[in-house]
């Protein structure tokens, strides 16, 4: 499915694949296959640069089309790629729509291992840009080490989760408890009456734009191996896990590159509280907070915040990503 010429407008490109991208996958070095999408060189008439958008849980690409084609059209040579499990790269659980991963450390080494081979084929200045879990991932590769990016961006980043004022070494205990209980593999919350329907109140999570929040049942209804509803249990252990890892100030000690940290403070699924910590033991970040006015997905939201976040981004990027 392609949509109208490469210089489409970005609204354009929400429900097709731009003419300039290219659909294609990756193989992890164990095998496992993930999808990826690429523009493969910048527009707008010059190159900015190369920029890598790594997707939240249950995500798949097809949701940020129009902000990865505003980032191709600011000039930035543009990758983004399925996590292993999710959207078009595969299962890891035993249904089509849990979503499951054994360990968060697999999805590390995909991230260290894919910007291994993608560096080589993309110019500096390289930025990584991650949303929710993704920019968890983002970052916890950061503090290992394992990737170099000029500057990274964290879009409301899975950090803590919101509502939950526990300790993680509490939550964990809880996790593996009722991860022990059953197939850990097993959903950890009800997802919908209607097998495949998004649940009822959900958009209030994500975003205020009902245009925008409907693109992705439009994408599920022509992409059926898009749907994804809850995680498991043992996704819900090892997130937990990785989250305590994550947020050791000894961890965020040595991410030294510039960070920017998206987040709002109306946010009902990740902890704001955690990503104002993150954003302090952080050496050189930059922490953009709304208020109301915004829910989890920041680059999904009505224009008057979207905007903003996006004028934001493009700020930080001139300013340490040259």
């Amino acid at each position: 499915m392609t949509g109208t010429p490469a210089n489409q407008t970005p609204a354009d490109a929400r429900r097709a694949i731009p003419d300039a991208a290219t659909e294609s996958t990756w193989e992890a070095p164990d095998g496992h296959v993930l999808r990826r999408i690429d523009w493969p060189a910048g527009g707008g008439g010059h190159d900015r640069g190369s920029l890598l958008f790594m997707p939240g849980r249950g995500d798949a690409y097809e949701k940020y089309l129009e902000t990865l084609q505003h980032f191709y059209l600011q000039g930035w040579k543009v990758t983004a790629l399925d996590w292993r499990g999710q959207a078009g790269s595969g299962r890891l659980g035993f249904d089509e729509t849990t979503g499951h991963v054994e360990d968060f450390a697999h999805w590390v080494d995909d991230l260290a291992a894919f910007w291994a081979e993608w560096e080589t084929t993309h110019e500096k200045p390289r930025v990584i840009v991650g949303h929710s879990m993704g920019g968890h991932l983002v970052l916890r590769t950061l503090t290992e080490k394992r990737i170099d990016p000029a500057a990274a961006v964290l879009v409301a980043p899975m950090l803590g989760f919101a509502g939950v004022p526990l300790p993680y070494w509490l939550l964990r205990g809880f996790g593996r408890l009722r991860a022990s209980m059953g197939d850990h593999r097993r959903p950890a919350w009800k997802w919908s009456e209607k097998p495949g329907a998004l649940p009822a109140g959900r958009q209030h999570l994500l975003t205020h734009d009902a245009t925008r929040y409907a693109d992705e049942s439009w994408w599920r209804e022509i992409r059926p191996e898009l749907v994804m509803g809850p995680a498991s249990w043992g996704w819900l252990e090892q997130s937990v896990i990785s989250m305590r890892k994550v947020m050791a100030p000894d961890a965020l000690a040595k991410v030294t590159l510039p960070v920017l940290l998206l987040s709002t403070s109306a946010d009902r699924l990740v902890s704001p509280r955690a990503i104002r910590k993150a954003a302090k033991l952080l050496p050189d970040a930059e922490l953009f907070e709304f208020g109301p006015e915004s829910a989890h997905e920041i680059l999904r939201e009505a224009d008057p915040v979207r905007d903003r976040a996006l004028d934001a981004i493009t700020r930080f990027f001139d300013e340490n990503a040259r």
